[in-house]
């Protein structure tokens, strides 16, 4: 077809198709160290998890090459008279062994605790994200505006495909749409809140099976003065988040 195809602000997976350019202050990444190893796509985190070991036992092994080094031990390797600090350590390769055979006493054992920790927190934050999750939950593909009691509504439909409840489960709709102000002002991907039960409580959901999720048009809707036609042909995005708990976790 000859439609051009719009660049949505929020794809149908829920990512969101926004990318942060000219950051100056990337400084700020690193006070947040963990949030940013976590945010990181896999191939980069299990290169920063081989990485943080790899570079500890380089960095113990420099110690005992330099401990040798500093007492003479690498100057005396023929010297059977000689009583080194450590035995058979005749290079930098045999005191990164001895580093990874050893726990180069409290210090390696110490710093080794805390790149566990931080590690395995990592990768298991990683893995318990909520973006698998929401692949088993289900939006209608289409949402429709038709007459419910006499009211003039758009209604959609979520359901949820597995057996463990989300506790706690609200739903909340923005509309994504450029606008200009009375004084002239242009606004790019203005965000104006589209009503789905706030104000009487429908808006906390008990998604035990499939639920009808509606917006009543009326004077407080964006959607009140907006004809059929201007409908069709209006640029705009309804972006709704549902939000709650797994009742496992």
């Amino acid at each position: 077809s000859g439609a051009r195809k719009r660049q949505r602000y929020v794809e149908k997976d829920g990512k969101c198709n926004v990318q942060h350019g000219n950051v100056r202050e990337t400084y700020r990444y690193l006070t947040d160290i963990f949030t940013t190893l976590v945010d990181l796509k896999w191939r980069f985190s299990l290169l920063v998890f081989i990485l943080a070991y790899a570079v500890t036992w380089l960095f113990f092994g420099l110690i005992w090459w330099f401990i040798a080094y500093c007492r003479g031990d690498l100057d005396h390797l023929e010297d059977h008279a000689w009583t080194p600090c450590v035995n058979n350590l005749n290079g930098f390769v045999s005191a990164l062994l001895l580093s990874i055979a050893t726990d180069l006493l409290m210090a390696q054992s110490i710093v080794g605790s805390m790149i566990d920790t931080l590690m395995v927190g990592c990768m298991f934050v990683k893995i318990s994200r909520p973006k698998k999750r929401a692949q088993t939950l289900i939006f209608s593909k289409n949402c429709v505006i038709s007459r419910q009691d006499e009211k003039l509504c758009l209604m959609f439909r979520v359901g949820d495909l597995r057996d463990s409840h989300i506790v706690e489960a609200s739903i909340r709709a923005k509309l994504i749409k450029s606008k200009q102000t009375q004084e002239g002002e242009f606004i790019p991907l203005d965000q104006t809140d589209l009503s789905v039960g706030f104000e009487t409580g429908d808006d906390r959901l008990f998604l035990v099976s499939p639920l009808i999720i509606s917006h009543e048009i009326d004077e407080r809707s964006p959607f009140w003065d907006v004809s059929r036609h201007q409908l069709e042909k209006d640029d705009f995005e309804i972006v709704v988040i549902l939000e709650g708990m797994v009742e496992a976790t």
